[in-house]
């Protein structure tokens, strides 16, 4: 399982000052080496969907990216122009501060309108938790949210805020989320041990930007 990594990857490149070249090269490192799908800004999807129109690697970019705390429809209408640009999967990032100010209830009704919104055009959501700047209580109270709006994935970071214990947390989410609800672990996944320790653990996603160095051939 753990030992086909390229199979768990989401080739991942988000900094600011990327261009087109950059993106060009992901999209043809995804391919030559089977990764699970290459996520990147909103900006560069419709470049990504031709280059990888006829392969097997899907096209995942990111909402919300990296606050969260656009308003809803902000949001929504950011998923369907991905959509219709040719995105496969949409990592998109909850409201923080809402939780921060206990608005559970507006909590809830983004987390139903985002994954409605990418299930109603057949497409995947990743719903980015930002767990590093969450409390243990606060966790505790967004997973049964989570739960039952049934999201494709939950992804553990953005990147800009890693969590302090991956492993643990990957394990954490496993054991309170149902297994409809898949795990992709992002941040700081800089090593193949350390990649296959988080597959092992229940994440069936890697977010990284490492991805050449974690199958050795960087």
């Amino acid at each position: 399982m753990a030992e086909n990594l390229n199979e768990y990857i989401d080739h991942t490149l988000l900094k600011p000052d990327i261009c087109e070249e950059d993106v060009k090269r992901l999209c043809e490192q995804a391919t030559a080496h089977h990764f699970a799908a290459v996520c990147v800004p909103p900006y560069f999807v419709k470049l990504s969907h031709t280059i990888l129109r006829n392969t097997e690697v899907g096209l995942a970019t990111v909402v919300g990216f990296p606050n969260g705390y656009d308003h809803i429809g902000t949001k929504v209408d950011a998923i369907k122009r991905c959509i219709d640009l040719g995105a496969d999967e949409l990592d998109v990032v909850i409201n923080i501060s809402a939780i921060k100010s206990e608005r559970w209830q507006d909590v809830e009704s983004e987390i139903d309108s985002l994954v409605t919104a990418c299930k109603m055009k057949g497409k995947k959501i990743k719903l980015i938790i930002e767990a590093a700047l969450l409390s243990e209580s606060e966790l505790a109270q967004l997973l049964p949210i989570i739960s039952a709006a049934v999201p494709h994935f939950v992804k553990t970071s953005t990147g800009y805020h890693v969590p302090k214990d991956q492993l643990s947390l990957i394990q954490h989410l496993r054991e309170n989320l149902p297994d409809t609800i898949k795990l992709k672990a992002s941040g700081g996944i800089k090593t193949p041990e350390m990649a296959k320790a988080l597959i092992l653990a229940g994440s069936d996603r890697l977010g990284t930007s490492s991805a050449m160095k974690l199958i050795g051939v960087e």
